[in-house]
């Protein structure tokens, strides 16, 4: 939350002083509502009306989500609850959507933005952002398991899968981290299907070089830093 004639200034040729004097005489709405006062806190993701004309105050929105299991990764859907359904009502005014999917019951990073440019970029194939995965089966982890993911598994159908990274967790037998750089659809639990093995959990854990934020509650989310975007960006 910021000042509002700060806000204004900010995101405008205004200076401070001809934003307070706009927002004294009525000028300035933040969402909606009036502002009344130059030092009122406001939103930095607000949407402002000044003096007729709209001005978003950020130019793009970059957000962390932790995801949780239940929710479609789309921005709207008819019958079901999407990730965008948890955004405060400022946020959902911008349209934000997710910058790639995740299954209904998959959990965890998701990255909501309005920048359509660096969604494209984080998600074309010739980028190869990995992202990472935590996983659980119904069965142990296997050595075939982890040779076929770093040749390349072949799914059923003849699709041919860039070779990835398995890593078995010494803890538990029945887990491991999947490093993959495709998005194909149900890409690990297909793979996973090859050698006969079914995912009982999945969980996405980083995005380029970004780790989800371990304090960041199931279905919780926050801004992202400019020195975090360029980490899942890969910069």
């Amino acid at each position: 939350m910021v000042r509002a004639d700060k806000l204004i200034a900010s995101n405008t040729a205004l200076s401070r002083k001809d934003a307070a004097k706009l927002i004294r005489s009525g000028q300035v709405l933040s969402d909606g509502i009036p502002v009344t006062s130059p030092d009122q806190k406001l939103s930095e993701t607000a949407l402002l009306c000044i003096n007729g004309r709209t001005v978003a105050a950020k130019k793009f929105v970059y957000l962390m989500m932790n995801k949780p299991s239940g929710l479609l990764s789309v921005s709207r859907a008819p019958t079901d609850r999407t990730v965008t359904d948890l955004l405060t009502p400022e946020l959902k005014k911008r349209e934000l959507f997710p910058a790639g999917r995740l299954d209904r019951d998959t959990t965890g990073f998701v990255l909501l933005t309005d920048d359509g440019v660096f969604a494209h970029n984080i998600l074309a194939p010739k980028k190869h952002i990995p992202k990472t995965y935590e996983v659980r089966l119904d069965t142990p982890v296997t050595d075939e398991m982890a040779r076929g993911f770093a040749e390349g598994t072949v799914l059923a159908d003849g699709s041919p899968c860039a070779p990835s990274v398995l890593i078995p967790d010494e803890t538990d037998p029945f887990s491991c981290e999947v490093v993959l750089t495709q998005g194909m659809y149900h890409q690990i639990k297909r793979m996973f299907g090859v050698y006969g093995a079914g995912v009982v959990t999945l969980h996405r854990s980083v995005m380029g070089n970004l780790r989800l934020d371990p304090a960041l509650a199931p279905g919780e989310y926050r801004e992202l830093t400019e020195e975090e975007l360029q980490a899942v960006s890969g910069r």
